[in-house]
């Protein structure tokens, strides 16, 4: 890959596809930058107690995502996380918790990665501070410097700059990716790579020209409010 290349990922912890493209993002990584873009679909005044009407809507995509990327999806979060009416779906904890790994241990992604599968396969309620403190114990991060960088990163303006970002792009809802080459921004069509994280390292690599006017179209994603399985 060469130099001064990054891939931008604009991403929401509670965006199925996002969860559906983490094997793409997470084999990109080992091959270029990943600059990461935390957008909020469900964070402020969008964040949503579960409820029968939540389980309903989300159940039919996540069972789309499944098929169409192959990523697990497990009891605990079907039958029990979103059966869970005490539980709260807020993207700005998690979001918090990814911008304190970054900054305290350069392992964002691998945050970002653990709590997906921590929410749509373990069931657990990534929204509560207690939850991601252990699971930042499980990646090996230090307990007082995480507990101190979540409490501090200013996650709210993190997210106000990722959908600035977003929409400067061009950019439709999450997962957005950005392959950035000396300055020249190419948003990515993912869809025909889902389930297929080594011919989308195979396809990174040859990227040497870009052209801007090249879009991401067809691939499933998430609205920047809600998650929609189709354009």
């Amino acid at each position: 890959m060469p130099a001064h290349t990054t891939l931008h990922y604009v991403y929401d912890p509670l965006c199925g596809w996002c969860y559906g493209a983490e094997p793409l993002v997470t084999a990109a990584a080992r091959v270029l930058p990943v600059l990461m873009h935390g957008g909020g679909m469900m964070a402020g005044t969008n964040r949503q107690a579960v409820s029968a009407q939540l389980r309903d809507y989300v159940m039919p995509h996540d069972r789309r995502i499944a098929e169409f990327t192959g990523q697990p999806f497990g009891q605990a979060y079907f039958e029990g996380l979103l059966r869970d009416s005490n539980a709260m779906f807020d993207s700005q904890p998690p979001i918090a918790a990814v911008l304190a790994a970054q900054q305290i241990a350069d392992a964002g992604l691998a945050m970002l990665a653990r709590v997906q599968h921590a929410h749509y396969v373990e069931g657990r309620r990534i929204a509560d501070a207690d939850v991601l403190q252990a699971l930042a114990a499980e990646l090996g991060l230090p307990e007082e410097a995480f507990a101190a960088a979540l409490a501090n990163v200013d996650s709210n303006g993190h997210i106000r700059t990722s959908r600035a970002f977003l929409n400067s792009v061009g950019g439709q809802g999450f997962p957005t990716l950005v392959l950035e080459r000396d300055g020249r921004l190419q948003l990515i069509d993912i869809s025909p790579f889902l389930g297929k994280p080594e011919a989308f390292v195979d396809w990174l690599e040859q990227q040497f020209d870009y052209n801007a006017a090249d879009s991401a179209a067809n691939g499933g994603f998430c609205g920047l409010n809600s998650c929609d399985p189709e354009r």
